[in-house]
């Protein structure tokens, strides 16, 4: 018999490289929980990278890492970096 009580889900960190991104917007288009939208800033290269407009709502899909053709965006496992933080006190 499973148990689903303990089960918690997945939050993510997002970490952009702005300068990489060339603006396309798939990362925007294709979020499913509308967690990042592209800023008015402009990169190095002269395009608008997205920010984090809402990452409380990140599900840890990795939907934006896996769909960006410049490999600009990527997102990390919120749990896994608390417990690293918490080796290195």
């Amino acid at each position: 018999m499973a148990y689903f009580d303990n089960i918690k889900p997945k939050k993510g960190n997002i970490h952009i490289v702005k300068d990489r991104c060339k603006g396309c917007g798939f990362c925007v288009e294709y979020c499913p929980n509308n967690v990042l939208e592209l800023s008015e800033e402009f990169n190095i290269k002269g395009y608008h990278p997205p920010y984090i407009k809402h990452e409380e709502d990140c599900i840890y899909c990795q939907l934006c890492e896996t769909i960006c053709p410049e490999f600009s965006i990527y997102v990390t496992l919120k749990e896994e970096e608390e417990e690293i933080e918490k080796s290195k006190s």
